[in-house]
């Protein structure tokens, strides 16, 4: 068995190749750009594990001769910050959409076996109470959101047009380590560690479900081990808190104060609430999230507490890419340290 992992250097898909690696599972090749966000440091507890290869999902040619070598995929590689698809869209469209669609093709022409497409919760839209199952239709508010709904509707499309073994999971708020830091839990983590305020959009009342990455990777093997072809599973961690909510447990845990907090313009756009129901994944293939938040979130702090080495220089590249240019996180990076 040979599986091709789409964006394994990056966040989550790191961890699931790790993952694969430290269990001896199948043989695993890593496909990755190493854009911004794609890291091979990330990967290091696994070298000699796995076979790296650089390149872009969108290079047909590159594409095709990898697909035909491996029996499945599962497919991370993904643009993915919300605030950069507001300003910026058509890398997202470009490599989440015609990516994709890059992926498929390949996928059809050599008789893949399956092909784990990796999606948000975001595709949904916001939803004011009570959680979405996989039915309900896609309202995605972003660029970001919605080239992932069309990566996803993609994807099912080649399912039901081509028989293609396509299997779609939609994950609620990841966090954990080795998270780039342009994210609200590990920006805010290692803004306060170096003394910087963190920005706070709006009234901070926006809500989130919060999943480890240990969950997510889980529920991802699931699927693809005994997932249903043309299936679409919700992947949640089972905590909800508000922005303001979160705020609090990162400034206790990193013993700072709301002096240390800057309220700012909301984002355009920003949805109010994201809940999803795992009932179909819970009962069909046995998930259930493994790590409390309390725990989780601890660890996540300490681990950037001792891994300074890997987050200053993705800040120190961040503060001289961005701009003072509104409230994106990104332009965080570069604020002063609290005066004394």
């Amino acid at each position: 068995m040979k599986i091709l992992v789409t964006g394994g250097a990056g966040f989550i898909g790191s961890h699931y190749v790790r993952t694969l690696v430290e269990r001896g599972g199948p043989a695993v090749t890593v496909l990755d750009k190493l854009t911004y966000a794609g890291n091979l440091a990330n990967l290091d507890p696994v070298r000699g594990g796995f076979t790296f290869v650089h390149g872009d999902i969108c290079d047909a040619d590159l594409v095709g001769r990898l697909v035909a070598e491996h029996d499945e995929v599962v497919h991370f590689a993904a643009e993915s910050h919300v605030d950069r698809s507001i300003t910026s869209a058509a890398e997202f469209v470009r490599t989440n959409v015609a990516g994709t669609q890059t992926l498929l093709d390949a996928a059809v022409r050599s008789g893949l076996g399956t092909f784990v497409h990796i999606s948000t919760d975001e595709v949904y839209g916001s939803i004011a109470e009570g959680s979405w199952p996989e039915s309900d239709p896609l309202q995605p508010n972003s660029p970001y959101s919605a080239s992932k709904a069309a990566s996803d509707l993609l994807a099912l499309a080649y399912h039901r047009t081509h028989g293609l073994d396509v299997r779609v999971t939609r994950c609620s708020n990841n966090y954990g380590h080795h998270h780039f830091p342009e994210k609200v839990i590990p920006l805010f983590i290692t803004n306060l560690l170096d003394g910087c305020k963190v920005p706070l959009y709006g009234d901070g009342l926006n809500v989130r479900d919060w999943l480890h990455i240990d969950d997510h990777v889980q529920g991802v093997e699931l699927v693809r081990q005994a997932g249903r072809p043309g299936g679409v599973y919700n992947i949640g961690g089972g905590t909800e808190l508000s922005n303001r909510e979160l705020t609090a447990l990162l400034l206790a845990a990193c013993d700072a104060g709301w002096d240390m907090v800057d309220h700012v313009e909301d984002r355009k756009g920003h949805d109010r609430r994201y809940s999803v129901d795992c009932t179909k994944i819970r009962t069909e293939l046995g998930y259930a999230p493994r790590r409390d938040f309390e725990t989780g979130l601890a660890e996540t702090v300490v681990w950037y507490r001792e891994n300074r080495s890997w987050w200053e220089p993705l800040r120190q590249r961040g503060s001289g890419r961005q701009g003072r240019r509104g409230p994106s996180p990104s332009a965080w990076w570069s604020e002063s340290p609290r005066r004394p």
